[in-house]
């Protein structure tokens, strides 16, 4: 069985809302990494067998697949495949999954995983109806559908987390993003977009939605959102943040890599995905982490970084709470909550930070989780190289 790698991971901006990437086309910030990624790498389009792109809602711009169109508009030609999946919020990091086991099983030296999402120009939602969008049937076997802020909720309340506490993840979010971004952390990760804003020509070289002034008492006079003041915790202060933005990764055989003479970043060790209960349905993080270390030989103590997506700030709390991981070790550049969760991108992103730290530090292993709409969770786990 191959081994696979990460040769290289990249992501670009993730512009806020209305921000600067409304009058980009998802296609063209689709392509952005994959440019990036030839650039970098001296890479010749030519040997990539495949280019596998999360994306949660592929309709409108997004739709025509494309996970195919984003290489033939970075230039890369027609001879270059390519799949547009829908796992929901883990699409991006399942692309980097997928593309690891075509690797594993020997049927390809050289894909690229990664994934796109414009909240703007096609939000959130907007692929089905509230109505009509799941079946009868479905009732028969599960009692409500739950959708995604309930559940934030519900787990709050089974796991007696508390504002407080929410807002405590959530100062930290933005404050970690801050020290990341003086630091020039992401400047080994994050490419630069040359775009268009209002007919002008801009450089995005930073993410749009993080307030590094966010503090808990600016958070403790924001509204609740999802439920009445009072029975919630979550506001917008401390749910992820809608944006937009693409991440790619370059994955080969480490044989391959070595042949090309590339120097790969870390090695994929494990990828797993599990189902999870989907009324409470943000709780996959927890079975999806407690599988992959099953399926290893390591415990969670050698695990040296976590990114645990912050979907919800409840969703990390109770992670916290099961697995006993520590806070210090996750997260530690910012999450969702400060930078955003481009929907189809984030899980590729979380990839690209943890490979990009675990270099930065010399730390050995990482793993990243996300909790997936309907009841889901998906994890891996990498090794520096």
């Amino acid at each position: 069985m191959s081994t696979p790698v990460i040769v290289d991971a990249v992501r670009t901006p993730f512009g806020a809302r209305d921000g600067s990437f409304r009058d980009t086309h998802p296609q063209d910030l689709a392509s952005e990494p994959l440019k990036a990624l030839e650039e970098r790498n001296s890479l010749d389009p030519e040997l990539v067998e495949d280019v596998i792109y999360g994306c949660v809602t592929p309709l409108d711009e997004q739709g025509l697949n494309i996970g195919r169109l984003a290489p033939m508009i970075a230039g890369w030609g027609d001879q270059v495949p390519g799949v547009q999946l829908n796992r929901m919020c883990g699409s991006g990091q399942q692309a980097v999954n997928f593309a690891a086991q075509a690797v594993m099983s020997g049927q390809h030296d050289v894909v690229v995983g990664g994934g796109v999402e414009h909240m703007t120009r096609v939000p959130m939602g907007s692929d089905y109806d509230d109505e009509t969008g799941v079946t009868e049937t479905y009732f028969e076997h599960f009692e409500e559908r739950t959708n995604q802020f309930e559940a934030a909720e519900r787990i709050a309340e089974t796991y007696d987390i508390n504002r407080q506490y929410v807002d405590e993840i959530a100062v930290d979010s933005h404050q970690r993003w801050k020290r990341a971004d003086d630091e020039d952390r992401f400047a080994s990760q994050i490419i630069p977009v040359e775009t268009e804003l209002d007919g002008e020509p801009i450089t995005v070289d930073t993410d749009g939605h993080p307030r590094p002034g966010t503090d808990l008492e600016t958070l403790s006079e924001l509204p609740v959102l999802f439920r009445e003041e009072g029975n919630g915790v979550h506001h917008a202060g401390n749910s992820s943040g809608v944006v937009d933005g693409a991440s790619a990764t370059l994955i080969t055989s480490e044989s391959y890599a070595r042949e090309q003479g590339w120097e790969p970043m870390a090695r994929i060790v494990q990828t797993e995905v599990v189902g999870s209960d989907p009324i409470l349905m943000l709780t996959g993080p927890i079975p999806a982490t407690e599988s992959i270390l099953e399926k290893t030989d390591l415990e969670l103590s050698d695990i040296d970084l976590f990114e645990v997506n912050e979907a919800f700030a409840s969703v990390v709390a109770a992670w916290l709470d099961e697995t006993g991981a520590s806070w210090e070790k996750t997260n530690v550049n910012g999450g969702a909550i400060a930078h955003g969760h481009p929907l189809g991108a984030t899980g590729s992103g979380l990839i690209t930070k943890l490979a990009h730290e675990l270099q930065r530090t010399g730390k050995d292993y990482a793993l990243s989780t996300m909790c997936i709409g309907f009841g889901m969770g998906i994890a891996t786990i990498i090794e520096r190289i």
